[in-house]
């Protein structure tokens, strides 16, 4: 871990190339850029490696066992099987980086990102780095999504997105209403219907036919979804992979731990999706307003790619996926993207995919210095 002051204006680092992020992104990237000598850094917005993963709520348990949760070069510990909770794959990210001894810079979040004649230019208030290349190493979960009308509803009734969701403490005495039907929906309403009464809004996305914590799960199931298709059949490798790409990118995978029979079962009561509001309260479609005391928005997140100031990403075409090939901008050389949702694969944000994406990138950057 590296300590860096802030006494001057002059820039403080020059680096062949810079990491921005230093979750598991950041993380395999800083390993095959240390495989070929490279000199880099790496640069956390957070105070703490595995800090991402911490703030998520208290009960989250990834859906990949520990064997695809391993990053190159240290095994995730535990039975290949189990899969591990948030705080443990955190812990895991900060015993890699110190046992990697990769150069990480903490509480450095990037305010812009610029070409300057031959190299970049990065700032982080008043500190200055300047770089040949940049990897950005980040995922597309940066900035949480609400309904406009969300603003509309009565201020006694307690809002909570999904990004700051701990545990059912947080909630008034009343009612629940979870709005949206994905993973971290369904999770949230199974906590809540232990203590309240409630409501999980939004059409079914869909699950996997199978349990994943089952016999057929754990010995043959995950590893056909995480390890063949998410990270082989559903690739820009494959033509199925390219035709899919685009229509999944924005769009709610399906259920993978909980399905329907699991929500009927513990006694949350399923409604359409929330439209509107009426008189301060939620709407669903075709239905009248809802009283309840709490609202839990598990409505998505968007990325943030505000801070690059450069052409080809500001005029990007779609707002959660600037123009890269495989991670690699072809016509702004010397930048790339690690972590995004299906970089190359339907693997590519998860532990299993950033590695393979990692080292596709840093291979390319070092042909091509």
């Amino acid at each position: 871990m590296k300590e860096i002051s802030d006494n001057t204006n002059e820039p403080f680092l020059r680096k062949d190339t810079i990491v921005v992020g230093g979750g598991q992104a950041g993380l395999a990237t800083g390993y095959h850029l240390t495989r070929h000598n490279i000199d880099f850094a790496i640069l956390d917005a957070r105070q703490r490696t595995g800090d991402s993963w911490r703030e998520r709520w208290d009960s989250l348990r990834v859906f990949t066992p520990a064997r695809y949760c391993s990053l190159p070069g240290m095994p995730f510990p535990g039975p290949d099987s189990r899969c591990p909770y948030k705080d443990e794959v955190a812990d895991y990210l900060e015993t890699y980086a110190q046992h990697l001894e990769l150069p990480l810079y903490h509480n450095m979040r990037i305010d812009k990102l610029s070409r300057v004649d031959d190299h970049f230019v990065l700032k982080s208030g008043r500190k200055r780095i300047e770089a040949n290349n940049v990897i950005v190493a980040m995922s597309g979960y940066q900035h949480s999504v609400k309904p406009d009308f969300a603003k509309k509803l009565r201020p006694e009734i307690r809002q909570i997105h999904s990004g700051v969701y701990k545990n059912p403490s947080q909630y008034r005495p009343g009612g629940v209403l979870v709005v949206g039907a994905s993973d971290s929906g369904c999770e949230i309403a199974m906590e809540a219907v232990a203590t309240h009464e409630t409501w999980l809004s939004g059409r079914h996305p869909g699950h996997v036919p199978f349990a994943i914590d089952g016999m057929f799960g754990k010995l043959i199931g995950v590893r056909l979804v995480i390890g063949l298709a998410f990270h082989h059949f559903l690739s820009l490798d494959t033509p199925v992979g390219r035709r899919v790409r685009p229509k999944l990118v924005g769009s709610t995978g399906p259920n993978v731990r909980l399905h329907p029979k699991h929500i009927r079962k513990a006694g949350i009561q399923r409604i359409p999706k929330i439209i509107n509001v009426d008189d301060g309260l939620p709407v669903p479609e075709g239905c009248g307003p809802m009283d309840v005391q709490n609202v839990v928005w598990c409505t998505g997140f968007r990325p943030n790619f505000e801070w690059i100031d450069i052409e080809s990403v500001k005029n990007r075409k779609h707002p959660k996926d600037p123009p890269h090939q495989s991670g690699i901008m072809t016509d702004e050389a010397g930048l790339y993207f690690v972590g995004l949702f299906f970089t190359h694969a339907l693997s590519s944000s998860l532990l299993r995919g950033v590695s393979r994406d990692a080292k596709r990138v840093v291979n390319h950057l070092v042909e091509y210095r």
